[in-house]
């Protein structure tokens, strides 16, 4: 009875955070949208919305984008500044979906992936609000963050976005430390 009881408790736990997957094995949270990924259009509706428009690559079997899902994007404070503020359009590395560039070139996920130098996942391409139409989405990225990262890194990430710290003259690291700061002093 004891065991029985361990695992259906590990069962609930490991429930909780889950990310349902879709066809693609990509994981699938409420707050991704499904568009005919022409960035133009995406980001025009991220525009009306108010949102900034961000690319997330992924891949099927990715160990460090079911952490970002599980561990990261299910914390209820990150998933609710993702879904208010942010347009998320996914990208399967290897998926075969045509992509249109800003620039208007035209390629499978898996070739727009080599086109912009993507190579591991999930990367966050975060766009911002006025592009440039001669550019890629790669050279208009304002940011561009590859890897898994943990709570306080993202959260502070998208703030320093939505913030346009990357306009200022304080260095990502500084603000995510000064931030780190602020934060841990609220929880004591």
């Amino acid at each position: 009875m004891k065991r029985l009881i361990i695992i259906f408790t590990i069962l609930i736990t490991c429930s909780a955070n889950a990310v349902p997957l879709g066809d693609d094995g990509l994981h699938k949270p409420m707050w991704l949208r499904l568009t005919f990924k022409d960035l133009k259009e995406d980001l025009e509706e991220a525009n009306i919305e108010n949102k900034r428009l961000l690319i997330i690559f992924e891949q099927r079997g990715c160990i460090y984008c079911s952490k970002m899902h599980e561990d990261v994007f299910s914390t209820p404070q990150i998933a609710k500044l993702i879904s208010d503020k942010y347009y998320v359009v996914q990208m399967n590395l290897f998926g075969d979906e045509e992509v249109t560039d800003f620039d208007g070139f035209t390629l499978s996920e898996k070739e727009m992936a080599i086109h912009w130098g993507i190579v591991f996942t999930p990367t966050l391409m975060f766009m911002p609000k006025v592009i440039d139409n001669n550019k890629t989405a790669a050279q208009n990225a304002v940011i561009t963050m590859p890897g898994a990262f943990g709570k306080y890194t993202t959260f502070n990430l998208l703030n320093f976005v939505l913030e346009s710290g990357y306009n200022k003259n304080e260095h990502f690291q500084k603000y995510h430390a000064r931030k780190l700061a602020e934060q841990k002093q609220k929880t004591k």
